[in-house]
């Protein structure tokens, strides 16, 4: 019996420190790779949440490994935050919009009239980000612009594959607009909103929507810094950023795959451009190409990339990556020829800037009104990080404050 539990003991000291070791080697590689550049805002605070965040997926390993939790499932308890409280300022109910779970923030100050609605999608990359992580977020927008703001909590992958986070959000999105005036809203006044893959999701659900006659057109869109091409990940901002957290390149490309159920062994030759066709090339190479860009967002290591080879085989692992519903980019000319007064919102030191920057020039080619909100010294999330307690960043403020000022002057 003794001799059982000394080799279970030495067993048990064997595989912490094996966790330990691996955990500790894990986040040294991911802090020797990536790189802080000297222009973004309070550096050894985004080094500090980085590191964070990378405990919190090494942590989620362990814990897989052993059998307690999946890492998924840990990385989205940690982000989920604490049970939301009452607002003096705001009626906050959870609601099902045809079976897709909401929470809607209402103001309670009484109204001359209709009030505009924000109807706001996530971001998380497909697979995190929930209504209780962005409660803050969607709360700050409610009382400050004195908006209904309905927040969406569409299904995550890989329980729910895609494109179900995109028909959550059109089913959302329509029976809110149906029914706003139930809400003290204008049906002529509610405006499509999101960030990071939210933004995505909030482009490719604007264009749906402007394409069905006889139902109410979106009044605006705000994409904040979205993701919306799988064409070309050697735009100036992929290269720039590759390694800036809180979002690498290899992570856009693995998420991406991840989300489509795709074998990530591809991501090389993705990250090459292997997956398009020369037929797709030439067509978005007018919406899709650096020539595009400004030449100030060209002066910090850019270097064009050489053409590669083509491959079957990874487009047919991709190929879902380059339709509309992911890829809003690609939408044709009299989609986005109709699409509403638009608000853009990019980052210096992300690797979806130049995404924005492309959509920004297709929009105004095509007659549609854009506000551009850049932030100089911001990087990728760090709008969700106005009101972070320790860890907020005011980039991520004053960018909050800039959406503000541009709901209320619709």
């Amino acid at each position: 019996m003794e001799l059982a539990y000394s080799l279970f003991t030495i067993a048990a000291e064997i595989l912490i420190v094996s966790f330990t070791l691996v955990a500790a080697w894990t986040i040294y590689y991911e802090l020797s790779y990536s790189e802080i550049p000297p222009g973004v805002e309070q550096p050894g605070k985004l080094r500090i949440l980085h590191c964070l965040l990378i405990f919190s997926r090494v942590l989620g390993k362990i814990l897989e490994h052993l059998g307690f939790c999946s890492e998924i499932d840990f990385i989205r308890y940690t982000q989920d935050g604490k049970k939301p409280r009452e607002d003096p300022k705001l009626f906050i109910k959870d609601l099902q919009f045809e079976d897709v779970p909401v929470r809607v923030y209402q103001p309670r100050a009484p109204s001359a009239g209709l009030r505009r609605g924000v109807i706001y999608l996530h971001g998380g990359g497909w697979m995190f980000g929930s209504i209780n992580s962005y409660d803050r977020v969607c709360r700050y927008i409610a009382r400050e612009s004195e908006s209904v703001v309905v927040s969406v909590g569409y299904r995550l992958a890989p329980e729910h594959k895609y494109p179900s986070q995109f028909r959550d959000c059109l089913t959302a999105s329509t029976h809110f607009m149906k029914a706003a005036e139930d809400y003290g809203v204008d049906s002529a006044c509610v405006i499509i909103s999101g960030d990071s893959v939210g933004g995505t999701l909030a482009a490719a659900v604007c264009q749906a929507l402007v394409s069905r006659s006889n139902f109410p057109k979106p009044l605006a869109q705000i994409l904040i810094y979205p993701g919306l091409q799988a064409i070309d990940f050697y735009l100036p901002s992929y290269q720039q950023n590759c390694a800036v957290p809180i979002l690498y390149r290899e992570h856009v490309i693995s998420c991406c795959l991840k989300y489509l159920e795709k074998d990530v062994s591809v991501l090389e030759n993705v990250i090459e451009g292997s997956h398009v066709p020369l037929d797709m090339k030439l067509k978005y190479g007018r919406w899709i190409n650096p020539d595009n860009i400004p030449e100030e967002f060209k002066i910090r290591s850019y270097k064009p990339h050489l053409p590669t080879s083509y491959s079957d085989e990874v487009y047919e692992v991709a190929k879902p990556a380059l339709e509309t519903t992911f890829s809003p980019l690609l939408a044709e000319d009299s989609i986005v020829s109709q699409l509403p007064l638009s608000y853009i919102l990019t980052c210096e030191y992300d690797v979806l800037r130049d995404d924005g920057l492309l959509y920004k020039k297709r929009l105004e080619d095509s007659g549609v009104p854009v506000t551009w909100y850049h932030v100089k010294d911001g990087f990728h999330g760090v709008v969700s990080l106005f009101d972070f307690g320790i860890l907020s960043f005011r980039s991520g403020k004053k960018a909050m404050d800039n959406i503000v000022n541009f709901l209320k002057s619709l």
